[in-house]
């Protein structure tokens, strides 16, 4: 070799070697092992849960100097993602293609390989990032049987360990639950799925994911990439499916055609993902019926989910394409619950807060995945509320009422149940989970409550700083969605925020188009239960209904009776209820309205029944 050229090759070695020690120092930079653990029992900070959020607070919290507890009552890390085998990730992007939930998920997502990760990987990945941290102290198999109070102060957990009764003290703590039950136990106030707008037993269905093996993927990658560009071409919603090499989505059709022997069970579309060994994991079969919060009812559950497979796996070889020749391999070992309880915090995040891209001050993430509800047992359908660009999580969202030194990350975060459908996926509560982590630094450091610090600007620009340090996308934004922009957007909002109305993935309200019979019959009857003022019976009209009807059903909604669309009209302006801005829209008594009058009238009568049932 030349000498010129050896040098040249000495000099490319070099340069790479330093390139790749300076990556290896940059990739590092965040990842202090902490200081070692006690020798006690008393830690600084304890997390209870090891789901993918209570993982992502407990390094957090090491990372930034703290000693740490993580309880996991289960043998394994991961939670949902592991022992619910939901290893199908809900991304959060931006309409510009930012990925918004960076930090500790994007080191997690780096390390799994992508949104279809393989169960295996993503348990080795969790304990890893947990046993690098010197000062976590991880318990497994322990169950924590009630939490230890002074007054309203959470200042530790007794658990069963091994056999034992044991207690542990923390000067903070984070409840990384699914279901909020340290903060349940510990007095936090709640509601339970859609309680908080008038529907407490609509529980969004759970799901049992289930693996197959056999599946002809080629095949599965160019029948649903195919119906998704005849989707878009012929505008249907055949456009919401497709494929890639290690995730598919799609066959709602054959989803919902199937009919179930067990009667409170339904299967939708397929959600599904390739592992490592070529078995496809489903999300897809709804159980309907289930104590979310009881064990038991749950363990039922999954029974009768393998039960229905015997008959669902035929159903499948013959009708979903791809999926002529596959077997049932298994089964999760737990179920999928997308919703049990939303605590309330210092400030509950609204459907209004999501769909409006809304902005926070004391932002802890960034989200914006679809507001996505799944159907429960009386709504056969599913649907999307709408769809955000994005919008700010706020530290006031993860500090529960009436109880101090506790934070609450994850799904039963305090949110509204509509605005829950987008926020209680696992990237923002792991984003949640890392900003916990540091709020607890700040805090024991300065000696200053989460409480005190929802309120202290100099306090949360801290949290802010650090997570940014930490590899955090906090980017402010001011991001108007058109629709508000539309004349009928108030009551829009109101109808919207009581679950009656769906804008899908294009904030499509469907505004413009003549209101049919029974769009506007749902809409007035289960508007009139919401406000607690059902009619004595059920209104219908005729089809298509037309102004004059419409008024006098809003008159029998209202507890009164008109004998004509004139008599309506003067009761109704009386109310304030079919306003000035309203009259030119009614004119007309034979004319069939289109939906943006009729939301506003209906919003209006709602407004008109709740502001005299204050009043009384």
């Amino acid at each position: 070799m030349h000498k010129k050229s050896l040098t040249s090759t000495l000099t490319l070695i070099i340069f790479l070697t330093l390139a790749l020690t300076l990556t290896s120092c940059e990739s590092q930079k965040h990842f202090s092992p902490g200081p070692p653990p006690p020798t006690d029992n008393n830690f600084d900070v304890i997390v209870v849960g090891g789901e993918p959020e209570g993982v992502a607070a407990a390094v957090s919290a090491s990372r930034n100097g703290l000693t740490v507890l993580l309880i996991e009552d289960d043998h394994a890390l991961g939670g949902l993602m592991t022992l619910g085998k939901l290893n199908f990730i809900d991304m959060n992007h931006g309409r510009d293609g930012t990925l918004l939930t960076q930090g500790i998920f994007k080191e997690f997502y780096d390390a799994v390989g992508g949104s279809a990760l393989a169960i295996e990987k993503a348990k080795t990945v969790f304990r890893e990032m947990v046993d690098n941290q010197q000062s976590i102290v991880l318990k497994l198999n322990t169950k924590v049987v009630e939490p230890i109070k002074e007054g309203d102060t959470l200042i530790g957990v007794k658990v069963e360990e091994d056999g034992e009764i044991k207690e542990y003290f923390g000067k903070r703590l984070i409840d990384a639950t699914q279901d909020a039950d340290l903060a349940a136990a510990s007095g936090v106030p709640y509601t339970i799925a859609g309680e908080d707008i008038g529907e407490k037993d609509r529980l969004m269905g759970v799901t049992l994911v289930f693996e197959v093996k056999n599946v002809n993927w080629l095949k599965v990658m160019t029948y649903l990439n195919w119906n998704r560009i005849m989707g878009k071409i012929q505008n249907d919603e055949r456009a919401y499916m497709g494929a890639k090499w290690k995730t598919a989505w799609g066959y709602t059709q054959e989803g919902y055609s199937y009919e179930p022997r067990d009667p409170q069970m339904r299967l939708r579309g397929f959600n599904a993902a390739r592992q490592d060994n070529g078995n496809v994991l489903i999300n897809a079969l709804l159980i309907f019926g289930v104590d979310v919060l009881d064990p038991e009812s749950k363990a039922e559950a999954i029974k009768r989910a393998e039960k229905e497979l015997e008959y669902l796996m035929p159903y499948i070889n013959e009708n979903f394409v791809g999926f002529e020749k596959a077997e049932l391999v298994g089964t999760a070992e737990q179920l999928y619950v997308r919703e049990s309880r939303h605590i309330i915090g210092e400030y509950q995040l609204t459907i209004d807060d999501v769909l409006e891209n809304r902005d926070q001050w004391d932002r802890i993430t960034i989200a914006s995945y679809p507001v996505d509800i799944q159907p429960t047992e009386k709504q056969p359908w599913g649907t999307i509320v709408g769809n955000p660009d994005r919008y700010s999580i706020p530290f006031r969202s993860l500090v529960p009422l009436k109880v101090e030194n506790l934070l609450v990350v994850g799904r039963s975060a305090s949110y509204t149940s509509l605005a829950a459908g987008s926020a209680r996926v696992i990237p923002i509560g792991m984003c949640e989970g890392e900003a916990a982590g540091v709020a607890a630094a700040y805090s024991i450091n300065n000696d200053i409550s989460f409480r005190k610090m929802t309120k202290s600007k100099e306090a949360i620009k801290w949290v802010q700083d650090t997570l940014i340090a930490q590899g955090a996308y906090l980017e402010p934004f001011e991001i108007k969605e058109p629709i508000t922009e539309h004349w009928a957007y108030s009551g829009v909002k109101t109808i919207r925020s009581l679950g009656l109305l769906d804008g899908g993935y294009n904030n499509d309200y469907r505004l413009e188009v003549p209101i049919d019979k029974w769009r506007f019959q749902n809409m007035l009857n289960n508007t009139l239960a919401k406000a607690g003022h059902p009619p004595a019976q059920y209104i219908e009209v005729n089809e298509p209904p037309t102004n004059g009807e419409i008024l006098k059903s809003v008159v029998f909604g209202l507890g009164q009776k008109a004998e004509t669309p004139d008599q309506a009209r003067q009761i109704l302006q009386e109310a304030g209820i079919l306003t000035e801005e309203l009259i030119p829209y009614f004119e007309d008594d034979t004319k069939q309205p289109q939906a943006a009058e009729v939301i506003m009238l209906v919003a209006n009568l709602y407004n008109a029944i709740i502001e005299s049932t204050a009043q009384n």
